[in-house]
């Protein structure tokens, strides 16, 4: 049976490892769905959470900007779940991609 296209973008997020962040696009373009950035976001807001084994925080916009409502939390709780796996952040507030980008599909 097929996965669906959540399914398949939880399988890529759930490789994103702990330090790292991935962009919604780069998720979209590992699963085969290069095109499909807006729909890993609705894929992440309807995951199970960090609870449920998501690491959904470690996605964020391609130019390391954090989701506006983190759907767990409000939007500070992104940074400090981000903060405390020792993302950085440059001064405005976005990740520092160079820094913090997980280097997989690049």
């Amino acid at each position: 049976m097929e996965r669906s296209f959540f399914e398949r973008a939880h399988d890529v997020v759930r490789q994103v490892p702990r330090g790292r962040v991935a962009t919604y696009g780069q998720v979209a373009r590992l699963m085969g769905a290069p095109r499909c950035a807006r729909q890993v976001g609705f894929a992440m807001h309807a995951s199970p959470g960090v609870a449920g084994g998501m690491p959904c925080h470690r996605v964020v916009f391609a130019d390391g900007s954090l989701a506006p409502g983190f759907a767990f939390g409000g939007p500070g709780e992104q940074r400090r779940m981000l903060e405390s796996e020792g993302v950085a952040f440059l001064p405005d507030g976005r990740v520092d991609l160079a820094r913090c980008a997980w280097e997989a599909g690049r």
